[in-house]
């Protein structure tokens, strides 16, 4: 296993990234939110009544909160990004904080930065540009929330893939300098290419950065829990159902490939992602939902559900209430 910067001696996470990582516990993902391409494209937006339920007295007490920031910026290398916009996260997320959430604030869907089709009503720019963006777009959020208190967490990029493979840990490293000069003891999540595989983090090269942890995605048995998603081609053929004893395997090899890593850089690891599709059938949904919050627990893994109320969402927004069967095999008891 090639050995990075953060393998040598002393190169671990601060006791303090420890304590904040783990102490997210079971979070959710405001998904399909500010990472559609515009807020209420994929049908939901900030409200109030979704941010009531977490923080102080709601379900859980951490959120992750994804942005797709480059829709809504300038084409150019100074991706200036739009104040109105600007606004409406920065006011989402002190709305969370002011809850006494724990908030994980990210950029989500930059396309061409993966080299991916973009998404009706993204637009492209000039490829010159496209990693200069990314870097900018930093350069502004690490300095509009550098007052924020430690609740507030940055995560560099969402799902680095494609393109990214061979650039991955150049532009990661670059954009944690950028977040740095504002923010120099701030916990900034990372994680490895191939959509955060755990099969990829053995290329996961990281600075020496104390306050660095780390992130995995985990949808396997994918077959399962994409199954009917019109978004991946060619589409899931549904009846899939969960959890044969291989399917197990499959869930908890990844799982330990992931424990090992962090436990052989010293770092927390949280699992960012996670969820199965309404297409697939209840009862495997249950099943699955279960068995991968105790397999995460047992392992010391926070987690972050995703999402909240869309598709995987353990929220009905109709009903205005909670999926009981998958709430409970979330965060009941």
């Amino acid at each position: 296993m090639p050995a990075g910067p953060d393998t040598g001696p002393g190169s671990g996470a601060a006791p303090a990234v420890f304590q904040q990582v783990l102490g997210l516990g079971r979070g959710i993902n405001f998904g399909n939110i500010f990472d559609a391409p515009t807020e209420g494209a994929w049908g939901l937006k900030a409200d109030e009544a979704y941010i009531k339920l977490v923080g102080e007295g709601g379900f859980t007490r951490s959120v992750r909160l994804p942005v797709r920031w480059s829709n809504h910026a300038s084409a150019d290398a100074a991706a200036r990004i739009d104040p109105a916009f600007f606004a409406r996260v920065e006011q989402t997320v002190d709305r969370l904080l002011a809850r006494g959430a724990s908030v994980l604030l990210n950029i989500h869907h930059y396309r061409q930065f993966d080299g991916d089709p973009l998404d009706p009503g993204e637009f492209a720019v000039d490829p010159a540009v496209v990693d200069l963006r990314f870097l900018a777009m930093w350069q502004q959020i690490a300095e509009r929330f550098a007052n924020r208190g430690p609740a507030l967490m940055f995560e560099v990029y969402n799902e680095p893939h494609g393109r990214l493979e061979p650039l991955w840990n150049d532009l990661l490293s670059r954009a944690l300098r950028v977040i740095r000069q504002r923010n120099p003891e701030r916990v900034v999540v990372v994680g490895p290419t191939e959509w955060n595989s755990a099969n990829a983090l053995p290329r996961l090269v990281l600075p020496p950065d104390r306050f660095v942890a780390l992130t995995v995605h985990h949808y396997e048995p994918f077959e399962f829990t994409h199954q009917g998603a019109a978004w991946v081609q060619p589409v899931k053929p549904l009846g899939a159902n969960c959890c044969s004893t291989e399917q197990q395997a499959l869930m908890l090899r990844l799982l330990d490939l992931a424990a090992a890593d962090a436990q052989r850089r010293q770092r927390p690891m949280l699992v960012g992602e996670f969820g199965a599709y309404s297409k697939a059938p209840l009862a495997g949904r249950v099943s699955y939902l279960r068995f991968m919050r105790n397999a995460m627990e047992a392992r010391q893994m926070p987690w972050m559900y995703w999402e909240l109320a869309s598709g995987f969402g353990v929220y009905d927004p109709m009903a205005q209430r909670m999926r009981p069967d998958l709430f409970e095999a979330l965060y009941g008891r």
